[in-house]
């Protein structure tokens, strides 16, 4: 015979057991000011000895027309949420943003390869949540759209950044600049340029300007164009500057880049970085093959993470945290609106709502003159 597991509490069943009502019981989860201390802790000393967790949170999304969830979007695989310190500033700072709203956090992993999923609809059909934050992913990628498409509120992190969706981000065309200025002041002309991913598609090694300005991803876009730009201005041919990529972007990634960056142009004084992360494998690279930083080769970063700054670089420091936090408050924001069955907020022109945060350069110690 099949021993049957403990016969699991009720709301009703522990109401009952204790003499007071199931909207007595229900309030000493859900409104415990509207019962005494006394009550509410014999009420939850009954509940824990019967093993009893709370009111069915199904039940009580139908009548609140709340999950007490909030989705995230990922444009990597899970792990990176855990790996990549500006994602991790940036979910902390979500988390903030939530602290006392009684929602968890929600991690749908997009993975790199999205452009030909067809699992997106299924995926985020799934996802039992309030709204979703579409945190840096590509132009037409099937996940954003299978996210408007629930009917649920969203907001867009860093890219896309024309979608009609509310958007939280910075101005990477312009942020890129100090970096790049940086190296222009310090004397360089031979300089190289090393980007996470552009495309959709997989591209891996050097990208030709046809790439560039089809890339999908936004946010290197716009820092690889930004910094070209820059040293135009500056009387450099843009054109000769190389550029190479890595589809997926981790610390290995990283340094091969940095090595087909510098054996196949060994003329090169210094490399920008669109990402801390590569900047970390220029410098991993440059420390394998006695390159010393910056006397023989300069390096900037972009993002500020704390991993960079204890090493000295000189980056553009993006506030992730206050990113995610941003995105977070708006998104409570529009869920409030949403459930109150009233319109979204706009700005003051009644567009979506859009939030661009400020960037600065921490000089670091990573730039100096070009070697003679």
């Amino acid at each position: 015979m099949v021993k049957r597991g403990p016969v699991r509490k009720t709301l009703a069943s522990l109401a009952a057991e204790l003499g007071v009502s199931r909207t007595t019981v229900s309030n000493a989860y859900n409104r415990p000011d509207q019962l005494s201390p006394e009550l509410r802790d014999r009420i939850l000393a009954a509940a824990a000895s019967h093993g009893y967790s709370g009111p069915d949170p199904m039940a009580r999304s139908l009548r609140t027309r709340r999950v007490g969830s909030i989705g995230v979007v990922l444009t990597e695989d899970l792990t990176y949420a855990f790996e990549d310190a500006a994602s991790v500033d940036f979910l902390a700072g979500m988390a903030q943003a939530l602290a006392g709203e009684q929602s968890t956090l929600t991690l749908i992993p997009a993975g790199p390869d999205t452009a030909e999923d067809t699992g997106a609809a299924e995926l985020l059909g799934r996802a039992v949540v309030d709204g979703f934050v579409v945190y840096s992913v590509g132009g037409d990628d099937p996940y954003l759209a299978a996210a408007g498409n629930r009917g649920l509120p969203v907001v867009v992190c860093d890219q896309p950044r024309d979608t009609g969706q509310p958007f939280v981000g910075i101005d990477d065309f312009v942020a890129i600049a100090p970096a790049a200025q940086a190296l222009i002041d310090a004397g360089h002309t031979d300089v190289g340029i090393l980007s996470i991913r552009l495309r959709h598609g997989r591209l891996d090694g050097s990208v030709d300007r046809e790439n560039l300005a089809a890339a999908e991803f936004d946010t290197q876009r716009l820092r690889v164009q930004g910094a070209l730009k820059t040293f135009a201005d500056a009387g450099i041919d843009a054109d000769a500057i190389p550029v190479v990529t890595r589809h997926i972007n981790n610390r290995d990634t990283a340094r091969e880049a940095a090595e087909e960056l510098l054996s196949n142009n060994p003329e090169l004084t210094a490399v920008l970085c669109t990402t801390d992360s590569m900047a970390l494998g220029v410098m991993d690279y440059a420390e394998e093959h006695g390159i010393s930083i910056p006397e023989e080769l300069s390096v900037t970063g972009f993002d500020g993470i704390e991993s960079a700054r204890l090493r000295g670089l000189t980056t553009v420091i993006q506030p992730n945290f206050d990113k995610g936090a941003e995105a977070g408050r708006m998104l409570a924001q529009l869920i409030d609106a949403s459930v109150a069955n009233t319109d979204y907020p706009t700005d003051a022109d009644g567009e979506p709502l859009r939030f661009l945060l400020e960037t600065q350069l921490a000089p670091g110690n990573t730039v100096a003159p070009p070697r003679t």
